[in-house]
């Protein structure tokens, strides 16, 4: 091997290896007879999207579970793709065309879709190319699309199939409209957020009298559109009002006063307007009590004929216009600046108008009353949520399930498979053949063509084709018994966010038993949030979110991506600051020069070796971290997994081991020793590879020349080998020896060349012979003696029941001093066992610790307990 180099490049090592892992298809899946599959689908970023920093946090913990599977000898496959995302799209698309003077009035439907198919082509990909940056390790032979022909078909046939089975009716309803997208929105598409507003105070006369209701609202501009205002029947402030009219303020029109115990007479003033055609409680108070309903709004959220006034203007510039009105002629009273919720698009931000509208919609009450496994095998376990808390969030989003309304008007998207006839009676197809023949058979006119027809304009939410992502990934729709969702289905980890539960996940569960009998995966990591250093949500408008390709440019992939894993504890928002990337760019800088430095010892095979013990150690340090680290997988703590990989590269392997066997300056090392640490920090860089890829590969080739095959990600991942405590308990003795001769040389200020003797009382001393080199060279230490009685006149210290006695001159020991150090130590000791103690009189912790925790713990506490007396009895002396 050539002489590695000084520095460690990311770019020029992320790009050389990430085209040698494609090359060589180690990312590539195929059913595997003796193999066990495991299987996680992405969740498709919109095609509209580019890399932000949620995506960065999601993708690497997906590539570290299935870079670990994939080395666990599992058949990992990780289905990348992306979601046509109509919304957002068509918004694009229709943006763009403005800026080219086109309307997307003046276009045919499929010119339309001409256009967006041309931006699909040109900008749906470039999340996916984003993606291999931080290096994911996708299949991408196998990247899909929620519009490509076959996802489709799938939608198409599932509405079908619903539609036959009573779970899908068309309905005139109240839905959640978006005046900006103009299209309908499921209610998990509505974000509600607090926001300062006003409450306004408005007259209504009472006809015939010069008398008023007074009523209050946040909306005052769909005053044109009530017909009714309405009090509770017990109320006493306002019973002189029964049975009477009032007028309308500005139009003028008479609309009765009605009686419901729907009013809240705590709220407001106890008058209540009605406008039945924007609000929902409104539109049901007006349904039963025979109220018309005037619909005031276009699509558009500008006012319509209907209102009367300020037809044209749009609903926001009409609050202002029309509560200056009011006020200028005595029916606004007053005003009260209030903090209250408002809905928003969950794609165009903008605020969303309650509107009547005829839609498809799922009866989801049908659906759960035919599949209550949606809810038990999220409660019982079979599909674990991680963290668990968001169970009981599950659980009342299920119970409290209402119709998904799946129709959106919109052009890019599945378009709704069903066909009209002139007479307003329409059928449900799955193409227009199918609609063609189901048509005649239901007129008894055999004459009928496809003119005759005229296929529903609007398309599906875009959920609706996502939810069948698990199954319709691998074509399992379009041919249900083939290899692929035979094997890989059900899959295995879903990682994604908590505020797409509903959306998404819930969905996808009862996609999965509603059309495949089984559940699509069985784990469900859910991120947190990624916030800034002061909490907020990381945003383009708020302009606090950095490019995550900006942030892989400064500190390299690795580095990233153990900036975000190191924060991002399952279910909790991190808050992300450049110093963890920084923190990362400085571990592989680490590792780096780690392995320089064994590579540059010169060896000396006629050497004897003399590392045994050191050896051992470390193998046992790995080994027991390993532990560690599959508890921590096991219960998806990637954060927790990453520590203990990162202390066992930084603190036992660099601070410690390497201190320990590395030969004195100019001096070579012996053959075996050299061997033995080439082979540790080989099962080292397997360990690490999962969450920082490159750099393990890179020094893992640097190592030794290898086959073209013989790669670090497909390299068998480290077994847990049986290990003694006792040889970590030494080991830590023996750190902990050199550490206590560190603090006395400096508190004496002994120079390098000064090595006092160093005399030890124990009961065992197998542990120090072993390590007898190691003390002396770490701890600068002269020879050392074992001896049976306490020596006078040195500086002293205890580890557990074991004495040490530094043979620095009487005349170097201040009295004083050595009694302020004890006692500190005592008082540290003291706190560090009532913190162990706390956890072991934790029930929680008892009962769900690891049983090779809770004894590490329980020995934590002995130990300490023991060092406490030794240290009391050693003040005690020094002090008589």
């Amino acid at each position: 091997m050539s002489e590695i180099r000084k520095t460690y490049s990311p770019v020029e090592v992320e790009t050389k290896w990430y085209s040698y892992w494609l090359e060589n298809k180690f990312f590539h899946s195929a059913p595997h007879v003796n193999k066990k599959p495991f299987t996680i689908v992405i969740p498709p970023p919109n095609v509209t999207g580019v890399l932000h920093m949620g995506h960065m946090l999601n993708n690497t913990i997906q590539d570290v579970l299935i870079r670990k599977a994939r080395m666990e000898g599992k058949e990992s496959c990780w289905v990348p793709g992306t979601d046509h995302a109509s919304i957002a799209t068509e918004a694009k698309v229709v943006a763009l065309l403005r800026e080219q003077g086109i309307k997307k009035s003046d276009l045919s439907r499929d010119k339309f879709l001409e256009h967006a198919w041309a931006w699909k082509d040109k900008y749906g990909g470039i999340i996916l190319e984003q993606l291999k940056k931080l290096g994911a390790s996708c299949d991408w032979d196998r990247t899909r699309f929620t519009m490509e022909d076959n996802l489709s078909d799938a939608v198409i046939e599932v509405f079908n199939k619903l539609y036959a089975d009573g779970m899908i009716y068309r309905g005139f309803r109240m839905v959640n409209w978006d005046p900006e997208g103009k299209t309908a929105l499921s209610d998990e598409e509505v974000i509600h957020k607090e926001v300062q507003s006003k409450l306004y105070y408005i007259r209504y006369q009472v006809v015939g009298s010069d008398d008023y209701a007074l009523v209050a609202t946040t909306r005052p501009e769909t005053i044109l559109g009530d017909t009714a205002v309405c009090i509770h029947p017990k109320d006493e402030r306002w019973k002189h009002l029964k049975g009477k009219k009032v007028i309308v303020p500005l139009i003028n029109k008479e609309i009765p006063i009605i009686e419901d115990e729907y009013v809240d007479l705590e709220f407001g003033t106890g008058c209540l307007k009605v406008t039945p055609a924007h609000d929902v409680n409104d539109y049901q108070l007006g349904q039963k009590h025979g109220l018309e309903v005037i619909d005031i709004m276009n699509d558009d959220g500008t006012f319509n004929e209907k209102a009367q006034l300020y037809v044209g203007l749009d609903r926001f510039k009409v609050r202002k216009q029309l509560s200056a009105e009011l006020e200028e002629k005595g029916f606004l009273t007053k005003t009260d600046n209030i903090t209250n919720n408002v809905g928003y698009s969950e794609r165009t931000n903008a605020v969303v108008e309650p509107r009547l509208s005829l839609q498809w919609f799922v009866n989801m009450r049908s659906f759960m009353d035919k599949h209550p496994e949606v809810l038990s095998s999220v409660m019982n376990d079979e599909i674990k949520l991680h963290p668990a808390k968001f169970k009981n969030t599950y659980k009342h989003w299920i119970d409290n399930i209402k119709d998904w309304c799946i129709s959106r008007q919109l052009w890019w998207g599945q378009r709704i498979p069903a066909w009209y006839l002139s007479d307003g009676q329409y059928i449900v197809a799955l193409n227009e053949t199918e609609a063609l023949a189901k048509a005649k058979a239901l007129t008894s006119n055999a004459a009928l063509t496809l003119a005759d027809l005229k296929q529903d304009e609007d398309v599906l939410d875009t959920w609706f084709s996502s939810w069948l992502w698990p199954i319709s990934v691998f074509d399992g729709f379009k041919d249900p018994n083939n290899e692929d969702i035979k094997y890989y289905y059900p899959t295995d980890d879903l990682v994604t966010a908590p505020e797409i539960l509903f959306f998404w996940v819930a969905r996808m569960i009862m996609a999965g038993y509603a059309f495949r009998g089984e559940k699509p995966f069985s784990n469900v990591y859910l991120t947190g949030i990624v916030r800034d250093k002061q909490g907020r949500k990381m945003s383009k408008s708020l302009g606090n979110s950095p490019d995550p390709l900006d942030l892989i440019t400064k500190y390299g992939a690795d580095g990233v991506r153990f900036g975000m894993l190191l924060s991002s504890p399952a279910g909790n928002d991190l808050l992300f600051d450049d110093k963890y990337c920084e923190q990362g760019r400085n571990f592989t800088n680490k590792l780096w020069n780690a392995f320089r430095l064994i590579k540059g010892w010169e060896i000396d095979k006629s050497l004897p070796y003399v590392n045994a013990a050191s050896v051992e150690w470390l193998n046992a340090r790995i080994n027991a971290s390993l532990v560690e680290i599959e508890d921590h997988f096991s219960k998806y703590r990637l954060s927790d997994a990453l520590m203990s990989v990162y202390k066992l590269v930084w603190d036992d392997l660099c601070a410690w081991y390497l201190e320990m066997i590395k030969p004195e300056f100019g001096k070579p090392i012996d053959a075996k020793t050299y061997e033995e640490t080439l082979a540790i920090f080989e099962e080292i860089l397997k360990i690490v590879h999962p969450f920082m890829p490159f750099i393990t590969e890179e020094l893992w080739h640097e190592i030794k020349e290898r086959s073209a095959t013989d790669c670090v990600i497909v390299a068998a991942w480290p077994t847990v080998k049986p290990y003694s405590p006792d040889v970590l308990t030494g080991g830590n003795s023996i750190m902990e020896i050199v550490t206590q001769l560190r603090n006395i040389r400096v508190s004496k200020q002994l120079a390098k060349d000064v090595r006092p003797e160093l005399y030890i009382k124990a009961s065992q001393n197998d542990t120090y012979k072993a390590f007898d080199t190691v003390i002396k060279k770490l701890g600068l230490a002269g020879e050392i003696a074992f001896v049976e009685q306490k020596v006078e006149g040195c500086a002293s210290f205890i580890i557990k029941n074991d004495e040490f006695f530094f043979s620095i001159q009487s005349s170097q020991v201040d009295v004083n001093e050595e009694k302020e150090r004890i006692q500190k130590e005592l008082e540290y000791t003291k706190g560090f066992l009532v913190s162990v103690e706390k956890k072991l009189n934790n029930d929680k912790f008892v009962q769900n610790a690891a049983a090779h925790v809770l004894e590490n713990e329980r020995q934590k506490q002995q130990d300490a307990l023991s060092k406490i007396k030794s240290l009391e009895e050693a003040l005690k002396e020094l002090v008589s």
